[in-house]
């Protein structure tokens, strides 16, 4: 018989797997010496045999996410991304922006609340890996309750930005999945929602009778927005180098865009902001010094943007005239815009509008002679008043030199 080498390996034994503490016990042991249980095709462990007491309460404190297909925060390490360190980070990366002068106080504003609402219906602890297209398919559906197509499509685009974000930024490794539940609403909901709301413009009537019933300074605001398509943060931003009320002409960038604009001023725009300027308040800071329009404290209109205080104003002037429909001060910009294509010349047009062309044609494009862009301002002049007035226009042109 051939003696056995005691150098030689002994092959290990297996060992034997525990029985389940009773019958209820929900896991079952596993080769790899932890209770184990199976979850939507995937294996889950919770701790090893010889506390099976301790890896029932993990299953326990576990098992809504698991079966929600979720991935636990206990599984996370405790550095893992939170909804509040996006939100956090994103608010900071903005307000920088803001206040580099980047970034519109409005937009600031917006970002803000979509953060509250968003921390809201997720929890400010909720893990960022946590979150699942479903979880933003019924934030959807319950901002659809409250809120029209167009007001939903923004509040969408919002959060995108916001979750978009944390991947451009490393908090977490591939991008958010939204699911085709989040989708903002199509452009033939958008189009139905907007018929049926109505033009969003003024007539010429209803326009005079707002010029003339407003107090200052909104007579000079309404002035300015029909004349030269200011719309609300435009006003609340426009500095007094901006004009020129010899000339009769207003030279300024659109603060949303930075495209400069440039657009002959009225001798009733003119007018009233004269009258304005003669009873305008001291600046309470320093900073509001250079604004055209205060508040009656001094301060500049813009500075309380969340409560949008030329909408409100406005809004106080149409319902004392009973004018009604889906309508509000940015609705002059929509009407300048049709009223002034009525001039055939959509270049001048889009100029004083302020709109980005991102044509071949304005590439090439060096400058707009004063002469058209007269041309749309006394159009629109003519469909407001009814009036004509050839002489004024060729004197403005004559004060160019």
């Amino acid at each position: 018989m051939t003696e056995r080498n005691s150098t030689a390996p002994r092959r290990r034994r297996k060992p034997v797997k525990p029985k389940k503490p009773d019958k209820t016990y929900p896991l079952f042991a596993h080769n790899n010496g932890q209770w184990c249980k199976k979850v939507r095709q995937k294996l889950h462990f919770f701790g090893v045999w010889a506390d099976p007491q301790n890896a029932l309460e993990r299953w326990l404190d576990e098992k809504d996410d698991l079966l929600a297909g979720r991935v636990p925060r206990s599984r996370h390490l405790d550095d893992a991304p939170a909804l509040r360190d996006l939100v956090n980070q994103f608010l900071t990366t903005k307000s920088a922006l803001r206040e580099n002068g980047e970034l519109s106080i409005h937009t600031w504003n917006a970002y803000h609340d979509i953060c509250e609402r968003v921390v809201e219906a997720f929890g400010r602890d909720r893990l960022l890996t946590d979150l699942l297209p479903e979880d933003f398919e019924h934030l959807r559906t319950r901002w659809a309750r409250t809120w029209g197509p167009v007001r939903l499509g923004s509040e969408i685009n919002r959060t995108r930005v916001v979750f978009n974000y944390a991947y451009k930024n490393g908090l977490i490794d591939k991008p958010m999945r939204f699911g085709e539940g989040f989708r903002r609403p199509s452009q033939k909901t958008l189009r139905l929602a907007r018929a049926e709301k109505g033009p969003k413009m003024f007539e010429a009537d209803e326009l005079r009778r707002m010029i003339d019933s407003a107090g200052v300074p909104m007579r000079a605001m309404l002035l300015l927005a029909i004349n030269a398509a200011l719309g609300n943060n435009d006003v609340a931003q426009l500095p007094t180098t901006a004009l020129d009320h010899e000339r009769g002409w207003l030279t300024f960038p659109r603060p949303k865009t930075g495209i400069m604009r440039r657009c002959p001023l009225w001798p009733v725009t003119v007018q009233a902001l004269r009258d304005w300027l003669t009873q305008r308040p001291a600046p309470k800071k320093p900073e509001d010094a250079d604004l055209v329009f205060l508040t009656k404290r001094g301060n500049g209109w813009s500075k309380n943007a969340a409560d949008r205080p030329v909408t409100h104003e406005c809004r106080k002037l149409l319902d004392r005239l009973e004018i009604k429909g889906s309508r509000n001060f940015y609705a002059i910009r929509h009407t300048f815009e049709t009223i002034g294509g009525e001039s055939r010349d959509q270049v001048a047009v889009d100029a004083i509008m302020g709109h980005v062309d991102a044509s071949m044609a304005a590439h090439y494009r060096e400058r707009i002679s004063d002469e058209r862009l007269l041309a749309v301002t006394e159009h629109v002049r003519r469909w407001l008043f009814a009036v004509g007035d050839k002489k004024r226009a060729k004197k403005q042109v004559a004060n160019r030199s």
